[in-house]
């Protein structure tokens, strides 16, 4: 089996090929110790969680095995609590060093879980719980009503798992649902487009794993109907006779939405940062297989515009409180920013997209510091409480929760993690990507050739990495090592042989590499003030505290 988030290896337009979930074993470390959080603590805590919160039980009564209506938390996409866990638990499964007894127990709550869903499915694909009993209502409201978001985690969890494990009930669910997607969403039939995209990325992923045209076409269509207004929601501007009218201007109308203007002439990152984030992941993996040259082009505008005028320091995305949304350029508040875990994770998932597509490290550097400082904030130590938005001041008491109302970002946060191992190695024709560090050993596939390449440091807190590769046969070929963005004055040395290269970089070192050849970097990592740039008003005479990738916070409790 091979488990990967995203699958390029047969994309015609992906730069690079990632190394699967399982021959990436992290050995401690800073990394590894928050994989033996997520499985030992959060999936356990979560699953808890969406069965004392009712999320299983609104299967359980969609499916007609219990007749009381369970308790709702008011939010239509309560179905993808229960999906996102799903799929963390595909990646924890594909860990090569998982223990065969943990392994048996969590399938077998997989299991359970899979059977409570796919008795819920109906007969023609349809699967979205919010919708029990109301059957006349499909489709009926696209602005806000996330059955197509709902469908795009279902379709991510399936695949996880049937990668992993090999599962086939909810791949088939998955699959029964994307069929009813494509039958009803086409030129011929609905022109629509979810009101939160995420399905989108899903579908190419489905398509990925099958080979069915199908669902890469029904994503190219939601991406193409996009900008088209299709999205505005028309009535009396009265409350009492719309609130949902209402809730659509407040929110910020079809720019929310990103539904303003067509996707190929977006020239600002705007809207809800999380629908906007994980459209762009569409829109990246459509261009992975289109190599329709208007799309990547303008992503790269939406990430400069994103990263140098709209992005935190630490990653996060999303400064507007009322709407979770981007504001103007440069319009990044401290105290009141939103900052969304699930936005963080969305930017980490659309700079890994970008790197698949264009192998600069400057989207790794994103993902990077977005993981240590925007995502790992939005989980305790324990893993059993979260924050769903992580602001950069705080003046009151401020703590995380064990789960919430709208708990998108819980099970979000535990697939991230449980991922990680998919994204420390890729490899391409000429050689093999190092993109992150942290103590491992991994089985990369080279050329008909298995090789392992042992990583040994105590990174972030220190920058000293030394790789060993064994093989067995020499063999020449590039090795392409990181620099990270953080970093001046890098020094590498290969066998006597020093390179200083350049940061936000990777460094190719071509030769005719043997069994027990050692890299030994060293980052240097002093202490540094960053300051923003001047236009952000909220942060005159004020710096943010760096060391490495990690952006300190100063808690009051240690500077009285």
């Amino acid at each position: 089996m091979a488990t990967y988030v995203v699958d390029v290896n047969r994309s015609p337009h992906a730069s690079l090929r990632p190394v699967p979930i399982e021959n990436v074993k992290l050995e401690g470390g800073f990394m590894g110790r928050w994989l033996t959080v997520v499985a030992e603590k959060a999936i356990p805590h979560q699953y808890k969680m969406l069965e004392e919160h009712e999320r299983l039980d609104r299967f359980r009564w969609a499916s007609g095995k219990i007749s009381r209506k369970p308790k709702t938390s008011f939010y239509p996409f309560d179905d993808t609590d229960v999906y996102k866990w799903l799929e963390a638990c595909g990646y924890v499964l594909a860990w090569p060093d998982l223990e065969e007894s943990k392994s048996r127990e969590l399938r077998g709550l997989v299991k359970q879980v899979i059977d409570e869903v796919v008795a819920a499915q109906d007969s023609d694909g349809y699967l979205f719980t919010e919708h029990k009993g109301r059957e006349g209502e499909r489709w009926k409201s696209l602005t806000f009503d996330h059955e197509l978001y709902c469908a795009g985690h279902l379709i991510q969890a399936a695949i996880a798992l049937h990668r992993s494990i090999n599962e086939e009930k909810l791949f088939n669910a998955a699959r029964g649902f994307a069929d009813l997607i494509a039958n009803t969403f086409n030129p011929e039939g609905i022109r629509g487009v979810p009101g939160h995209p995420e399905v989108e990325m899903a579908l190419v992923e489905l398509y990925r794993e099958t080979n069915d045209r199908a669902y890469l076409n029904t994503a190219a269509f939601f991406i193409n109907e996009r900008g088209k207004g299709l999205l505005e929601v028309k009535g009396s501007p009265t409350f009492l006779e719309s609130a949902e009218y209402m809730m659509y201007h407040v929110l910020g109308g079809l720019e929310y939405f990103i539904d303003h203007k067509p996707i190929r002439e977006l020239t600002e990152i705007v809207g809800h940062a999380v629908r906007s984030l994980y459209l762009n992941c569409g829109v990246t993996d459509l261009y992975m297989e289109t190599g329709e040259q208007a799309l990547l082009d303008v992503m790269n505008r939406l990430w400069e515009d994103f990263v140098y005028r709209k992005m935190y320091v630490t990653g996060a995305a999303g400064s507007r409180y009322i709407s979770e949304s981007f504001g103007d350029r440069y319009e990044l508040p401290n105290e009141r920013a939103y900052a969304e875990t699930c936005a963080a994770i969305a930017n980490f998932m659309w700079n890994w997209r970008m790197f698949l597509a264009t192998g600069n490290a400057k989207h790794v550097d994103v993902m990077e510091s977005t993981f240590y400082n925007a995502i790992l904030s939005g989980i305790s130590l324990d893993g059993t409480k979260y924050f769903y938005m992580n602001p950069l001041a705080v003046f009151k008491e401020y703590t995380r929760e064990p789960w919430f109302q709208c708990a998108c970002c819980p099970p979000n946060v535990a697939r991230l993690i449980a991922s990680l191992p998919g994204y420390f190695y890729c490899v391409v024709d000429d050689g093999i990507y190092v993109n992150l560090y942290n103590s491992s050993r991994a089985r990369v596939s080279y050329r008909e050739m298995e090789l392992e390449v042992v990583q040994e440091t105590k990174y972030p807190w220190n920058g000293e990495v030394k790789l060993t590769l064994h093989m067995p046969e020499s063999l020449s070929f590039k090795i392409y090592l990181r620099i990270p963005g953080w970093c001046d004055g890098a020094v590498v040395n290969v066998d006597g042989r020093i390179f200083k290269p350049k940061s936000s970089t990777y460094l190719p070192i071509m030769r005719k590499w043997k069994d027990g050849d050692v890299i030994k970097v060293a980052f240097p990592m002093p202490v540094k003030l960053t300051a923003s740039h001047p236009y952000v008003r909220n942060n005159i005479s004020q710096v943010a505290i760096k060391r490495g990738p990690i952006v300190y916070c100063l808690e009051e409790i240690d500077n009285p």
